[in-house]
This record gives structure tokens, sequence and C-alpha cells, in this order.
């Protein structure tokens, strides 16, 4: 009895140690890793041999491969920005949520302050002037950061 209860465990800690799955990015890299879970657009995972659990944004995952049964879950799509019109296509993220894409450019600015204009129609001015300048340089993703001061830092973000 004790020698099944041994090779029992044995079979599910190398399923449990072993790679699960493969995650491929927009940018090409692939990593194989044990996948725990899709929450709040971050993914869960670690590496093999390890506890430790990282994330990344699902924005920069194309799909998860279950490496046992071959099956591909779609988790985003590329989103490619060719010029100034495509500002609709720019996805404002919190800072939290670009875990795994490039930093590409720093732009600054003063918030869009107009009389008589209610203040979330002054701050979806600005929002939509930082997403044409995004979409001017081609990147897809934004975080936008909040001065005191009424200024604003935005940090564009490319796979």
């Amino acid at each position: 009895m004790k020698n099944v209860f041994f090779i029992l465990a044995i079979l599910f800690a190398n399923i449990a140690i072993s790679q699960t799955h493969q995650i491929s990015k927009h940018n090409g890299e692939e990593l194989d890793v044990n996948f725990i879970k899709h929450e709040n657009d971050l993914i869960h995972y670690s590496f093999n041999g390890s506890s430790e659990e990282h994330k990344i944004s699902k924005y920069a995952v194309s799909q998860i491969t279950n490496k046992q049964t071959n099956q591909t879950q779609k988790i985003s799509g590329k989103v490619i920005i060719d010029s100034k019109s495509d500002f609709k296509l720019v996805t404002v993220l919190p800072q939290e949520k670009t875990i795994g894409l490039k930093q590409a450019a720093n732009f600054t600015g003063v918030s869009t302050k107009t009389k008589g204009e209610p203040p979330i129609a002054n701050i979806n001015q600005t929002v939509m002037r930082i997403k044409t300048q995004s979409a001017v340089n081609g990147y897809p993703f934004v975080s936008i950061v909040e001065k005191d001061n009424g200024k604003y830092e935005a940090i564009a973000y490319t796979y």
C-alpha cells in the first residue's frame, strides 16, 4: 500500500512540476510556463521549478497553448496603428496592466481646461489628444499619469 501511494505521489509531482503551457507573445517570443490563472487582464504563471508567480498583460500575449492537449486559447489580437486616423484603436491602460509591453516613448503636456466645460469633458479631450499623438507615432498602448499641477505624463507602449 505504501508503494502505491509513493508511486502516485511521484506521478502527481511530476505532472505538477512539468511545464504545461506555452505563452506566445505578439513580439514573437514564446515562454514555456506553468499557467496559473487569467484574471483582471493579467495572466499569472510560474516558470519550471519555481513557485514564484509572474504576471504579464493580456495585451502582450497572443495565445496560450496547453502542451498536453495541444489546445490553443486566443488571448488578444495584435493591434497595428498605421496612421493618425487609427487613434480609436489606441488603448489607454493603467500602469499595472502594462507588464510585458515595451516602453517606447514618454510625452508630457498640459491637461485641457476649457471654460464652461465640465471636468469629464476636459479629461476626455486630454485623453483624445494623447491617443492621437500616440497613433501618429504608431504606438498601440498608452498609460496616462495625471499630475497635480494640471499637467500629465503619458507613457507609450508597444509589443
